[in-house]
């Protein structure tokens, strides 16, 4: 059937490749999800510039810029720090979230209990991480995505009856150093 040398050959990498299956089995799943939900956050990091725009309700077609600085929390998470600005007046933002058990929570600003909102759930994906928000009686969502490593989209929806309605969408590019770097010869 194989040759005294094929199975010798055989041996080694079949036993590598059954040990390698074991230790990827042996991992626990949500093991596992934190280390992708930490990659995650630890892409986010960093300088972050864009337009957003009010698509919905009372302030629809409002325009405005954002300056965002994202640093990865110690746990898994993120904190965000900048400001949104709309002509001559300018908003501070912040926001914190914090992985708590297999979901995640925080706020925007101050919180629901001030003038922001409370983050009451979430779950990251790939390239993505879905929360949900609440302040008082309102509940939403918030989707970010990064399309690609210099690009996050984001968008706030609120729930009206049974439907999620997108109220605000906001496109930041990550913010790099122009200055080039090297050595001299």
């Amino acid at each position: 059937m194989f040759s005294r040398p094929s199975l010798i050959a055989r041996g080694p990498a079949a036993c590598m490749a059954a040990l390698t299956l074991a230790a990827i089995a042996v991992i626990p799943a949500p093991a596992l999800a934190e280390s992708r939900d930490k990659a995650f956050f630890e892409q986010v990091a960093g300088q972050w510039k864009g337009p957003g725009e009010i698509v919905a309700g009372k302030y629809k077609g409002t325009k405005f810029t954002c300056d965002l600085t994202g640093e990865p929390t110690d746990d898994t998470g993120i904190k965000l720090d900048g400001f949104c600005r709309v002509g001559v007046f300018k908003q501070p933002m912040s926001a914190v979230i914090s992985q708590k058990g297999n979901s995640y929570s925080g706020k925007f600003l101050d919180g629901a209990e001030g003038k922001g909102l409370d983050i009451v759930s979430g779950n990251v994906a790939k390239d993505k991480i879905v929360v949900g928000i609440n302040r008082k009686k309102l509940n939403g969502a918030m989707i970010a995505r990064m399309s690609d490593p210099s690009l996050l989209n984001i968008t706030i929806s609120v729930k009206v009856e049974e439907t999620m309605v997108p109220v605000i969408g906001v496109a930041l590019t990550r913010q790099t150093d122009q200055m080039a770097v090297g050595s001299i010869r």
